[in-house]
């Protein structure tokens, strides 16, 4: 499967998005015996029942939006999407509908592809090893606690962070990821982020803000940075400068669940080598697509669209959740709305 037919399965999608949109979900319980999570007096907004998550660790994610399993993914696991990787990188296999990303600071600079020049790939959907981290069966275990039993594997990433060159372009602004994504509820939507390697505030930890996945989402824009900003780096407008932050310095394997109102970014690269980390969304099939037009979403919206057209070479009659559903693939349950 090549990029043209890539672009002739999105163009397929395009007629699969006129019925109307489904109702709010209800919420599925995880399946299997009760647990000491499950047996409760109070009520859980952000977990459903499980026997999965300690009730600790349920009080936890409900009242800080994000929550960290040590040593989940294994190193033989983590080597072989670094090796898979680093054959991107090299034009060795090009996967269809998978995007390149380079640093601003180096995009510019007539350089070949190689793993010291792409910083991110993005939609790696279609490419069976990587993709195979969006379905280990440790991952998607906790996933469920969120999301129920019909899983979604909505948007995938593998990031890796270069060494700042000064001009502090390897930061992340703080930003909720929800503004990305045209689905709701966002209580039933939930990141995966998993370290490749040892990380810390040196090499550009995540840092989050807990509790702010119980606000709502907040305008997002380009930061006035005056190095400049990687593209669709989006960034909150207006927040409190002195909110509580928390960074997560983890090992490989690690592996951190965040909800996607959870406000959180990541800061610069002072070390020489990279920062790898890989991800992915979920969402439940349940979940519905919204029209964000007229919304603090409508921006986001406009710049992923202007990227589809160019990378699949399809003008003319794109959706935002066109986009999505191309992207979006079922890892567990039965596909329902999205």
């Amino acid at each position: 499967m090549d990029l043209q037919r890539a672009g002739v399965r999105l163009q397929v999608v395009l007629g699969h998005l006129s019925r109307p949109s489904a109702p709010a979900i209800v919420a599925n319980p995880v399946s299997g015996p009760a647990s000491p999570a499950s047996c409760h007096p109070q009520q859980f907004q952000y977990t459903l029942d499980n026997n999965v998550l300690s009730l600790e660790q349920r009080k936890f994610y409900e009242e800080n939006g994000f929550l960290v399993i040590k040593n989940l993914v294994p190193d033989d696991d983590i080597q072989r999407f670094r090796a898979e990787f680093e054959r991107i990188c090299r034009k060795e296999v090009t996967p269809p509908g998978i995007i390149v990303m380079k640093d601003v600071a180096i995009a510019k600079q007539d350089c070949a592809l190689n793993e010291k020049v792409v910083t991110k790939i993005q939609d790696f959907q279609e490419d069976q090893e990587l993709f195979r981290y969006c379905t280990l069966p440790q991952i998607l275990k906790y996933v469920e606690c969120f999301t129920g039993p019909n899983i979604m594997a909505m948007h995938s990433m593998l990031i890796n962070k270069p060494s700042d060159s000064g001009k502090k372009t390897s930061r992340h602004p703080l930003h909720q990821d929800l503004h990305y994504f045209p689905f709701r509820p966002s209580d039933r939507i939930v990141c995966a982020w998993t370290a490749m390697e040892h990380i810390d505030r040196n090499n550009g930890c995540l840092v989050v803000l807990p509790g702010t996945h119980k606000g709502t989402l907040k305008p997002h824009g380009y930061p006035n940075w005056e190095g400049g900003i990687n593209k669709m780096y989006h960034g909150i407008q207006d927040y409190k400068q002195d909110s509580n932050r928390v960074h997560l310095v983890m090992e490989k394997g690690d592996t951190v669940f965040f909800h996607p109102l959870l406000i959180h970014g990541s800061g610069r690269n002072r070390t020489q080598g990279f920062r790898k980390a890989i991800s992915c969304h979920y969402a439940s099939s349940d979940c519905h697509y919204i029209n964000v037009k007229g919304t603090s979403q409508e921006n986001i919206q406009n710049e992923v669209k202007e990227v589809a057209e160019r990378h699949y070479g399809i003008q003319g009659n794109i959706d935002f959740q066109d986009i999505w559903v191309f992207r979006s693939r079922l890892v567990k349950g039965e596909r329902i709305n999205l």
